[in-house]
């Protein structure tokens, strides 16, 4: 899995887990890597010295470390608690409580997760997972869409019952998850229970456009401030809400709805649900951008916001045809400064 960790990990208790070892057996491309071994810290250190990666605590609290590559892949070194079966019985699913000796050896599966991979399903390792951890909630609906899998009856039923619980796991890790997630995970959300404890529901409006971030306005609307969006995902959620239908497909309509909604006009347009016009803005769309036929410094005006409204005009009324020029943009100023 990875020969370099064997190497500074050599003569010591150490083992492979989680999601790699899954996804090795799964045949599946391997590209993070958890470790689990006595000492986090130097086992992290000499792996980065060796890889040529940059180590960092992952996490004082649970004493773990990661090193990343180049491209982002990581490799996390965390204690193991206990013995290793104690360590993959407090793990979420049995396929995901599989480990793998780093000296070699066969693999360690308390639980029937190699069983489980062949049968396609997740099956909670204790009937606590959720309460240990209510993300996983939400990662259940993930790790099925992304494996093709299905949830195991009785572990179903469990996810069903504690739906409520997953309203306590960290708004940026749910979010995270969120964002893996294809039409048909929120819609595994909204069946299990879940979404409407998260603050989303679905409508129409979730089939029209294909991209995670308008998934997430689609479903959670106002409800996404509730989370701890980025600046850029807010300014971008904001561009969807207050998106109306473009009301006719002229060059004036066209532009007035290209000035409140882009560089996202295209997923605003479908947010807001009506595709009438739809080749109208895409003809706008694909003309190249045209240079400003004054500068504000040009208007003879002192700094203000009167300023930006002109400009504002000059650009609506070149869109619309009604100007075209330098001069005509100027009059155009004269006539609504003497107005």
């Amino acid at each position: 899995m990875d020969e370099r960790v064997a190497h500074v990990l050599a003569g010591e208790d150490a083992w492979f887990v989680g999601g790699a070892v899954r996804d090795h057996l799964l045949r599946r491309p391997v590209i993070d890597i958890d470790v689990v071994c006595t000492d986090p810290q130097r086992a992290a250190r000499a792996y980065a010295r060796e890889s040529g990666g940059a180590p960092f605590p992952l996490s004082e609290r649970h004493a773990s470390w990661r090193v990343v590559h180049d491209g982002g892949r990581t490799v996390d070194f965390t204690p193991v608690h206990g013995t290793i079966e104690s360590d993959l019985a407090r793990r979420d699913f049995t396929v995901n409580a599989i480990a793998r000796p780093v000296r070699g050896g066969e693999d360690v599966d308390p639980s029937g997760g190699r069983e489980d991979l062949q049968l396609r399903q997740l099956r909670a390792v204790s009937e606590s997972i959720f309460e240990d951890d209510p993300l996983r909630l939400v990662r259940a609906v993930r790790l099925e869409e992304e494996l093709g899998f299905r949830l195991a009856p009785m572990t179903e039923q469990l996810v069903r019952a504690q739906a409520a619980l997953v309203t306590g796991a960290a708004g940026e890790r749910v979010l995270a998850e969120l964002e893996r997630l294809n039409v048909g995970g929120y819609r595994r959300l909204e069946e299990l229970g879940l979404l409407e404890h998260l603050g989303g529901r679905i409508d129409d409006r979730l089939h029209n456009y294909d991209s995670p971030r308008y998934r997430l306005v689609a479903v959670f609307g106002e409800n996404l401030r509730r989370y701890p969006i980025s600046r850029e995902l807010g300014r971008y959620a904001n561009a969807l809400l207050r998106a109306r239908p473009l009301t006719d497909p002229s060059s004036r309509a066209i532009h007035r709805f290209r000035r409140t909604t882009d560089p996202w006009s295209r997923a605003a347009l479908a947010y807001a649900g009506d595709a009438r016009f739809e080749r109208e803005l895409e003809a706008a769309l694909a003309e190249p951008a045209d240079r400003p036929l004054v500068r504000g410094d040009e208007l003879g005006l002192p700094p203000g916001p009167e300023i930006g409204r002109l400009l504002e005009l000059i650009a609506e009324e070149r869109a619309a045809g009604v100007i075209s020029t330098r001069e005509e943009a100027l009059e155009l100023v004269r006539r609504e400064s003497t107005g």
